[in-house]
């Protein structure tokens, strides 16, 4: 959970935009986007292995140079 304390002589402006940065940070806003629609385990399974290849094709490539 995040929590923000609002600091004297701090704006409720400033108050929000550490909230903001706070939860960016924390990967929150992340997760809520990913647990917004339900997603099938064997998706997952493919996504992750996908993401895999992708990133070792690109390091091979770099690698080659």
């Amino acid at each position: 959970m995040v929590k923000v304390t609002v600091k004297e002589k701090e704006t409720i402006q400033e108050a929000v935009r550490r909230f903001g940065k706070l939860v960016m940070r924390s990967g929150l806003k992340k997760e809520i986007r990913r647990r917004k629609y339900y997603e099938k385990p064997s998706d997952v399974k493919r996504r992750i292995r996908l993401r895999a290849i992708r990133r070792n094709t690109k390091e091979r490539l770099l690698n080659v140079r």
